[in-house]
């Protein structure tokens, strides 16, 4: 929606946090890779327009009052950690406390690539990150031994109103995401087909288990899962989901019960299932949020 221009994007981060929902999340890549010899297709076409997140962040804290401020994901390990811990603190600072970093490990080499990072070291560098992130905003002065970024007697101020308690939560499916949001994160963000729930409370019970197996309280992590998958780019079928409102009510209640406590509305689907301009997309979310709320509570 940036090619409505800077009211355009104030207007509706204002009606998402006037409408009431509980967060709004960004999607984040920072190049998208052209199809190539030896490359592997994405999800998406190469020239999405896709704005820098955490810039995107900080304009729409500029301009909500209420509105949680994340990512949904942020692909941490292609960015230094020591430079997103300035920025997340920064931001939450600047936004009064609302801010929830969603992170992954993305899925595209070609982007890793072309920022400087060894796809291959992705998994292990996002577990440094993570905890680097937290000694920074909770520490002082900060020392890490690394082995990637290692860090001596270092001071980072201010730290974020949330302190080492600001939310990180883990995107991803593969096993190893899974042990990830058990053992270092505060949640899990899922993309789940309906068809596949039954896998979904499985995958919810490993994260829960690996977070009592790291001494942590399983009860204390939140769980979060798009109410359905982003349409892709060659399927008419999936673009009309988000046309019948009681396919979404459904599909959010099955998500519910099966254990998820958190559901994402992508606005970008609603946006391709024709809401097509700031003032449908802000009357659509609208009429979507009010109905999720109704039939299901405060908690969808």
């Amino acid at each position: 929606m940036y090619r409505e221009g800077r009211e355009g994007v104030s207007r509706l981060a204002r009606a998402i946090d006037e409408i009431g929902f509980d967060q709004l999340d960004i999607f984040d890549h920072v190049v998208m890779g052209h199809p190539a010899e030896g490359r592997a297709v994405g999800p998406y076409p190469p020239k999405m327009p896709i704005i820098e997140a955490l810039m995107g962040l900080s304009f729409f804290a500029a301009v909500t009052e209420r509105v949680g401020l994340g990512t949904e994901v942020l692909v941490l390990p292609q960015r230094h950690p020591t430079v997103v811990a300035k920025q997340i603190a920064t931001l939450d600072t600047l936004s009064g406390g609302r801010v929830r970093l969603g992170v992954g490990v993305g899925w595209q080499e070609s982007e890793y690539d072309a920022l400087g990072v060894p796809f291959a070291e992705r998994g292990a560098r996002m577990n440094e990150c993570i905890r680097l992130l937290r000694a920074y905003w909770s520490q002082d002065p900060v020392t890490a031994e690394g082995p990637y970024y290692p860090v001596s007697e270092m001071a980072m101020e201010p730290k974020p109103p949330q302190g080492g308690a600001l939310p990180i939560w883990i995107g991803g499916h593969s096993s190893v995401a899974l042990r990830r949001a058990g053992q270092l994160g505060d949640g899990w963000m899922a993309v789940r087909s309906m068809a596949d729930l039954d896998g979904a409370k499985e995958d919810i019970a490993t994260v829960r288990r690996y977070a009592q197996e790291a001494g942590r309280d399983p009860a204390a992590l939140g769980f979060q899962c798009q109410v359905a998958p982003p349409p892709r780019a060659e399927s008419a079928e999936d673009r009309k989901f988000y046309t019948r409102p009681e396919l979404v009510v459904e599909a959010a209640a099955r998500l519910r019960d099966a254990g998820f406590d958190g559901i994402a509305v992508n606005a970008t689907s609603v946006f391709l299932a024709g809401a097509r301009g700031i003032e449908p997309l802000i009357e659509a979310l609208g009429k979507l949020h009010d109905r999720l709320r109704a039939e299901l509570g405060p908690a969808s």
